[in-house]
């Protein structure tokens, strides 16, 4: 295995490439579709020039060994790319240059930037060094000597985070040795005069330059992006006109649109190598406020479609995260029953992909409930309140059997259905489900909405809801609730369960974080299992207050 190093790319974009339309490509994917690699990629960072020199941008990644970059997973990205990356980069002067790590000193005070929310990382400085060797025997450990020197000075800098030296990798043929050495600095730094001619102001610079290297250049950059696994940029999308914003990927899990909003529907992979679905959208600023939402067994992430609508025009501030569970399109492989722990993991991984360290708020119902529940639990430092309808905090064995009954159901490859015709099995389900979620009034005046759910549910992979289900199967709360550090809301439709699971959730409200922190429970009229699709309206007035 070789060494690891680095992959250093330089951008200008040419007159006439929108400046938004660079970003918004590379934001949203070039950059994931490198940092979904991470046995290749452990980062992936831009930076802006803060010297008023051309090139303008640099992109780092750093990578685990440089070997990687000859494997066809790494080179098909480059020989496969999309007409929309091929056409933005043939707008960009790029210069792609492969480095070997030689050398590392950090400070104590050192994190890594991809361990850094965006607030914490951006603005944080990067000096770069590059020496081009002379054709001297001793010209690389002269310089190397040189450079520890350098070090040693830069690292009595305030703000000094850490020195890194590299060298022209093995991996570049026919080309001279160089070395360059990258500083990064904390933003409030005492770099000053520092950071112009750093090279010439350190000691025994003259007699290197003299005998063993020439200075290649020197740059002063400020961070502004990380990248995440996961196209996030609400921002440079928006700034797109309609018709340059759409794209949609070869294998069709990601697309962009600002028509007429900005929406990137994509996926994150779970550490089983499951691929979970999201949507973004809402609002563009990257610092805007998040709220999530987890969905109901059976459904999908557009069950939410209604009330986004509403909470988009009421509550403008925020960005909305969607995501579909486990199960809903597949499951991995091999495939294992789901629980209550993995969803919320599933969720903490969706989160870490779009770089969002806190929701605002987290929004679930039914299975979706209890997993905002349990969330809420595991992880109180990543959401700052909680809204759960229509669920239960503990498991029976009743609801266990009734659930594998269900899946008798929907794996039946076909039912007749009485008219010489065949149901598939999870369209039986479909129907009998949402008759069982669904208050009469919504059945006898809304038969569109009944109709939408039904075909949602319908559409549900079938091994999915075998193994995706199994999260309700065995499972109590209760034992943690009084611990919950979470503010939450609890909301439930008035005819759920013919009005038991009012009783119920009325019952175990008190039960959330002690008697102090009760959770106040609202109850929406003429809804059943899933008041959101019922009636957005009257959910909205249920939750309006809180949020």
């Amino acid at each position: 295995m070789s060494n690891p190093g680095m992959l250093y790319v330089t951008m200008q974009p040419k007159p006439g490439l929108p400046i938004a339309q660079f970003h918004e490509w590379y934001n949203n994917e070039h950059g994931p579709t490198r940092l979904r690699l991470p046995q290749i990629f452990s980062n992936g960072l831009r930076y802006r020039a803060a010297d008023e020199k051309e090139p303008s941008f640099l992109a780092v990644y750093d990578v685990t060994s440089m070997s990687h970059l000859e494997t066809e997973t790494y080179t098909s990205l480059r020989a496969n790319r999309s007409p929309r990356e091929a056409e933005t980069i043939g707008q960009v002067d790029v210069k792609r240059y492969f480095w070997d790590l030689v050398a590392t000193r950090e400070s104590p005070l050192f994190i890594p930037i991809e361990q850094l929310t965006d607030d914490e990382a951006e603005g944080i400085v990067l000096l770069t060094v590059e020496l081009k060797l002379k054709d001297n025997a001793n010209a690389e450990a002269e310089t190397m000597k040189w450079y520890d020197g350098y070090v040693n000075g830069l690292s009595e800098v305030p703000g000094w985070l850490r020195s890194r030296v590299f060298k022209t990798s093995s991996l570049e043929t026919g080309v001279s040795i160089s070395f360059t050495a990258l500083h990064e600095f904390a933003k409030d730094n005492g770099l000053g005069d520092v950071a112009q001619n750093p090279a010439a102001r350190s000691p025994g610079w003259k007699d290197l330059e003299a005998k063993y290297a020439t200075l290649n250049s020197q740059r002063l950059y400020s961070l502004f992006y990380v990248f995440g696994p996961a196209p996030r940029d609400l921002s440079s999308l928006s700034q797109l006109p309609p018709a340059a914003s759409a794209f949609k990927s070869a294998d069709s899990m990601t697309a962009t649109s600002n028509d007429p909003a900005p929406v990137i529907t994509s996926y994150v992979t779970a550490p089983d190598g499951l691929s979970i679905p999201y949507r973004l959208e809402g609002n563009p600023d990257p610092k805007a406020p998040t709220v999530a939402f987890c969905n109901s067994l059976l459904t999908s992430l557009h069950m939410w479609d209604p009330f986004v609508a509403i909470l988009q025009a009421q509550r403008p501030r925020y960005r909305i995260l969607r995501y579909d569970f486990r199960g809903r399109r597949a499951v991995p492989s091999p495939p294992v029953p789901a629980t209550l722990d993995v969803l919320a993991d599933d969720l903490r991984g969706v989160l870490a992909a779009l770089r969002i360290p806190r929701l605002d708020a987290l929004v679930g119902v039914s299975m979706g409930g209890a997993t905002t529940l349990n969330f809420a639990l595991r992880y109180p430092d990543k959401l700052s309140k909680f809204v759960a309808c229509d669920f239960n905090v503990a498991s029976s064995p009743a609801n266990t059997s009734a659930w594998k009954e269900r899946i008798a159901v929907a794996e039946t490859p076909s039912l007749d259905d009485g008219g010489g015709s065949s149901t598939p099995g999870i369209r039986k389900l479909a129907g009998q489900t949402v008759a069982r979620w669904f208050h009469p009034a919504t059945t006898t005046q809304k038969p569109g909405t009944v109709a939408w759910v039904e075909d949602m549910v319908a559409g549900n992979d079938v091994e999915g809801f075998r193994y995706g289900c199994q999260a309700l199967w065995d499972y109590d709360m209760k034992p943690q609730m009084g611990g919950c550090r979470v503010p939450g809301l609890l909301v439930v439709g008035e005819g759920d369960g013919k009005g038991a699971l009012v009783k119920a959730m009325e019952g175990f409200r008190g039960m959330i974080g002690g008697q102090e922190g009760d959770a106040r429970l609202a109850v929406v009229p003429e809804t059943g299992h899933l008041p959101m699709c019922e009636s957005p309206e009257g959910f909205w007035d249920a939750v309006k207050g809180f949020l």
